[in-house]
């Protein structure tokens, strides 16, 4: 069984941040679930759908035409879909904002689902997103929930805005984390909980570096274990 590393959390808690550096030390495979939703999101509002929409919504999930592509000046990778590159739109608020509204939808989801699993091959996977440990990987080597304060989690969405030269509020910022938080935790599929075996750690106040660099402690744990065995 190839092992995968699960990391959940709410918007703005390092998810991304601390996968993608855990993927790339470890060499492994990345699975940004997060973005899917987004995707579908997109996809959706290139077509003028309304994201109620549940039966073209699951149809959209299901024939997804999207395409990770690594940039020829090298680590940068580049999203398509359906043969246009969006990375422009993909981690705006809106797309965050459309994407938590359809993971709400079961049948989205379950269209999505054996997707994100076939990304679990050799040598090793880390899956970012908010269910990874509960319902896509239920039997992961090492369950994360990764948190923070909204306060912090709003700070860190602000500076990485204003780092990109796009505009942000504060408060507004604060404001659609906090709907995204109770639109994640109340949905009847897939809510974003800890699972009963994650490591829920909070990381306000700590660095990226030191968060990642426990992570990896752990795992290198986990990881000496199964070899033992």
């Amino acid at each position: 069984m190839t092992v995968v590393l699960a990391i959940d959390g709410p918007g703005g808690a390092g998810k991304g941040t601390v996968s993608k550096r855990l993927a790339e030390s470890l060499d492994w495979h990345l699975l940004d679930s997060g973005a899917l939703y987004r995707l579908v999101g997109i996809a959706a509002r290139k077509r003028n759908l309304d994201l109620s929409n549940v039966t073209q919504l699951a149809e959209i999930a299901r024939n997804l035409g999207v395409q990770f592509r690594v940039a020829e000046a090298g680590e940068l990778v580049q999203t398509w879909l359906e043969g246009e590159q969006i990375d422009h739109l993909l981690r705006t608020e809106k797309a965050g904002s459309d994407a938590s509204v359809v993971a709400a939808i079961p049948e989205v989801r379950a269209a999505l689902l054996q997707r994100q699993r076939d990304f679990a091959v050799p040598p090793g996977l880390v899956a970012d997103g908010r269910d990874m440990g509960t319902v896509v990987f239920p039997d992961a080597h090492l369950k994360v929930f990764l948190t923070a304060s909204v306060e912090e989690r709003a700070h860190r969405r602000y500076k990485q805005l204003k780092e990109q030269g796009l505009s942000a509020n504060l408060r507004a910022l604060r404001e659609e984390l906090e709907a995204r938080d109770r639109r994640d935790s109340e949905r009847a599929a897939a809510p974003l909980k800890p699972a009963p075996d994650a490591w829920v750690l909070d990381t306000t106040g700590i660095g990226i570096d030191e968060v990642v660099a426990m992570i990896r402690e752990r795992l290198d744990g986990v990881l000496s274990s199964r070899e033992s065995k």
